[in-house]
């Protein structure tokens, strides 16, 4: 399977970042200068940019532009919980709606975190999470294909957790990091809100009992509605 264009720029540049090319805080070039000198549409580098960004590589500054970020403090979770339990909890009823499914070739990221060999494929879906018919996130899960490849597209999307609990697979702990952002038009429209309201930013690894990793995510939440707590 040929990689996407936008994943391919996606690894080059944070190679070149690992590299030391462009430090923590550096300014990126304008996305006009890099489009041109990978040759793709803004369309394009946007996307991979994007990408970076959701792993906390980069970062927008409003009127600035894109910048190396600094590294986080980040929190490990003892153990991993469904949404639809999560939301049971709060006395609220789960939904969900999946925005995209695709099976891909997996971005540096994905490989690094999911510990994949460069030929494994991924399972890449988008849904929206919601309570009582009102969005609480946007969620980005990617997943060997390997570990999947028996399931049907209702029984992931629909109750991931209980799919795989079901045949055998036992989440265990789970590694979180949370910061905050600023929404963009597409997060805004899906968890209808506005443009650069707050939001919640995370990313997550999950592993089994076997700490093995079987799903890396990328999360959005609408601050108001969701709330973290930690427990020492």
């Amino acid at each position: 399977m040929a990689i996407p264009r936008y994943i391919e720029i996606h690894n080059e540049i944070r190679q070149r970042i690992a590299a030391g090319e462009w430090g923590t805080n550096k300014r990126l070039p304008a996305e006009r200068d890099l489009a041109e000198s990978f040759n793709v549409s803004r369309m394009t580098l946007r996307q991979a940019i994007q990408t970076l960004v959701d792993e906390g590589i980069l970062e927008r500054r409003v009127g600035s532009g894109t910048y190396v970020a600094e590294k986080k403090v980040s929190e490990r979770v003892l153990g991993v919980t469904s949404f639809t339990e999560l939301m049971k909890k709060s006395g609220k009823q789960a939904q969900t709606v999946t925005v995209s499914y695709k099976v891909t070739t997996p971005s540096v990221s994905e490989l690094e975190h999911l510990q994949l060999k460069p030929e494994d494929e991924v399972l890449v879906m988008e849904r929206l999470r919601l309570g009582d018919d009102e969005p609480i996130l946007l969620e980005q899960t990617t997943l060997p294909v390997k570990l999947v490849n028996n399931f049907t597209r209702s029984s992931l999307t629909e109750s991931l957790y209980a799919t795989l609990i079901a045949a055998g697979i036992q989440p265990g702990r789970a590694e979180q990091t949370v910061t905050a952002s600023l929404a963009t038009e597409r997060q805004a429209d899906f968890l209808q809100i506005k443009r650069g309201d707050p939001i919640l930013s995370v990313r997550q690894v999950s592993y089994d009992q076997q700490n093995k990793p079987f799903e890396y995510v990328r999360s959005y939440y609408v601050g108001e509605r969701f709330e973290f707590k930690l427990t020492r």
